[in-house]
């Protein structure tokens, strides 16, 4: 009787024992003070939408600015909107505004190192940071709204291969304390971007989505519906407003003569006069360069008394080897 007592007791225990782990992994720890509202697949969509945004603006701010401008993304998370705010410098440009139907408002941040070395350029300067951190003037706050503007409405296009948004500015500001588009607990997207600008200045901006802007279009926010709606065909019209985009950057554009080797000596020693031969015959066509891509073949000649060259070809690999052969 004792002895089947005590099997009874280890059996008991054994079973308590398999109970207690089945039901350590039916469960997961819920914090309250900080609840993921955005699934890892949501916060991949926000990166793959703002990958393709980078790339646009980057090419927008680079026309309209005319000096390089990349801007890459660099972080995707989810914070609460306390921790957000205390997160950010001051001061900072913060533009306010909404994307029609969504509801709420929407925070884009600029840090003063990128928007001092914007506005530094429109007002006709180099692109040079200000070294000193300051509030903008009121001359500087108008033409830092029309870079945001330029901002929101890349963001508008690349958010509309998701769902048809409108774009509206608000406002701007010098700080995130004196504005409050979310309660101090709710959760937000907090979207991290690093600006170069000319390969030697460099800073960050962000854009920051409450919760509650996105949660009607969280079902739209997964990389498969992203996957599925990059297969759509660009239409004429969308194709033909991407190159006027891209139609007031500048490009470098070089004409080639020819070459040869000379040895350091003879060159140190060249003066005005001197006559260098080319390896190129005057019947030859001279290959045009566009950033540094052979593109054209073209012929010498003049215009106005004016040295110029005429395109006669499109360039071709196999054209310039047989030239060369022959």
């Amino acid at each position: 009787m004792a002895k089947s007592t005590k099997n009874d007791l280890i059996n008991t225990l054994e079973f308590e024992e398999d109970f207690s782990d089945s039901e350590h992994k039916s469960y997961k720890l819920y914090n309250f003070r900080r609840p993921d509202k955005f699934s890892k697949d949501n916060l991949r969509a926000l990166r793959d939408i703002h990958r393709e945004f980078s790339k646009a603006i980057s090419l927008v701010l680079s026309g309209y600015l005319r000096m390089r401008v990349e801007i890459e993304i660099v972080s995707v998370d989810q914070l609460t909107y306390e921790e957000f705010v205390r997160s950010m410098p001051s001061p900072i440009s913060v533009g306010v505004f909404e994307f029609e139907p969504l509801s709420g408002q929407i925070l884009l941040g600029i840090s003063f190192e990128v928007i001092s070395c914007i506005v530094n350029r429109m007002l006709g300067g180099v692109g040079s940071i200000d070294t000193q951190t300051r509030e903008l003037t009121d001359i500087e706050k108008a033409l830092a709204k029309k870079v945001i503007n330029i901002i929101i409405k890349e963001l508008e296009d690349s958010w509309n291969t998701i769902i048809p948004v409108s774009g509206k500015f608000i406002s701007l500001d010098d700080n995130y304390q004196s504005m409050q588009v979310a309660t101090a607990g709710e959760i937000v997207a907090l979207l991290t971007f690093e600006v170069q600008i000319q390969g030697k200045h460099f800073g960050l901006f962000s854009i920051c989505f409450p919760y509650p802007v996105l949660e009607t279009v969280l079902g739209h926010l997964s990389t498969q519906h992203i996957f599925q709606t990059k297969g759509l065909v660009a239409s004429n019209d969308e194709r033909m407003k991407m190159i006027s985009k891209i139609n007031t950057s500048n490009v470098d554009l070089r004409v080639q003569f020819g070459q040869c080797n000379i040895t350091l000596d003879d060159f140190l020693q060249l003066s005005e006069g001197d006559i260098i031969r080319l390896d190129n015959k005057v019947q030859d066509d001279l290959i045009v360069k566009v950033n540094g891509e052979k593109k054209f073949f073209a012929r010498p000649g003049t215009l106005k008394d004016k040295i110029c060259v005429k395109i006669t070809d499109v360039y071709d690999e196999m054209h310039e080897l047989l030239r060369n052969y022959f």
